[in-house]
């Protein structure tokens, strides 16, 4: 390697060291007092060898020697550096912010993050983050969740509790739903269930919600949002979002139309 590139190898290496695993491309050049071109170079050797990997251009990861095979460490280890380089609000939600609350039934295949803006997603080895854009996302109510790096931003069981029904499509259907619940439940305080739907702003989803808990027989976390809900004004909506069937069996306390037959997986 040249005189440039060792440089950079010295970085990542004292950057490690430190117990970072992330820099951005400006801050590079100004410790490394180096060109552009020069790092561009550098950085490309280093990722071709497995060192360096970039999920967005200008942002890089150090990949340490046990996640080689992987291309990266996981998204946990660097979403948070990663959001705050994209000047984004964010948090990880849905099927990720499940299994960190012990509903891990079935690993979720991306790493999933809200977003106010609609991003592209991002890679980095074999990990895939998908971003879902979820407007007024400062209303939504997060935690801090220790990682191995740092922390970062996660949805609280109530919150993921809801989202799972706000994005269906990205929680692997309202079966898969159930069967996440019936984990999850015993995280789900129900006053405080209630208290996040209203502030919500997304009454479907509550319904929906409220339903599914009975329906795997949580009856006692369902109770404070049907009592809730007897003072809104809610309208007739299918189970499922886009099914064929709007019309048939229906749940007089949800107002839900059974559109679909919901398994919970064992």
């Amino acid at each position: 390697m040249n005189r440039q590139s060792l440089s950079l190898h010295s970085y990542v290496d004292r950057l490690q060291q430190s117990g970072r695993y992330t820099f951005d491309r400006e801050e590079a050049l100004k410790e490394l007092k180096i060109s552009p071109v020069a790092f561009k170079l550098s950085a490309r050797r280093l990722s071709r060898h497995g060192r360096l990997v970039s999920p967005r251009r200008g942002f890089f990861v150090i990949v340490p020697l046990e996640y080689r095979s992987a291309g990266s460490p996981p998204p946990s280890w660097f979403i948070d550096p990663l959001m705050h380089f994209e000047n984004e609000s964010y948090y990880v939600g849905l099927l990720s912010a499940a299994a960190l609350h012990g509903a891990a039934h079935q690993q979720p295949q991306e790493f999933q993050v809200l977003t106010s803006r609609q991003m592209r997603p991002a890679t980095a080895g074999r990990s895939k983050i998908r971003f879902l854009l979820k407007k007024n996302i400062k209303r939504s109510e997060t935690i801090e969740h220790k990682t191995e790096t740092g922390t970062m931003r996660i949805s609280t069981p109530e919150t993921t509790a809801l989202d799972l029904l706000r994005y269906p499509k990205h929680a692997g259907g309202l079966s898969n739903i159930a069967t996440v619940l019936s984990e999850l439940a015993e995280r789900v305080d129900p006053r405080h269930l209630a208290e996040t739907a209203r502030r919500s702003d997304n009454l479907p989803s509550a319904q929906r919600l409220g339903f599914l808990l009975e329906h795997i027989g949580e009856q006692a976390k369902a109770e404070p949002l049907a009592q809730w809900m007897k003072n809104a004004r809610i309208r007739t909506i299918p189970l499922r979002v886009g099914g064929r069937k709007q019309t048939g069996n229906k749940s007089a306390r949800w107002k839900v139309i059974l559109n679909e037959a919901v398994e919970v997986s064992q």
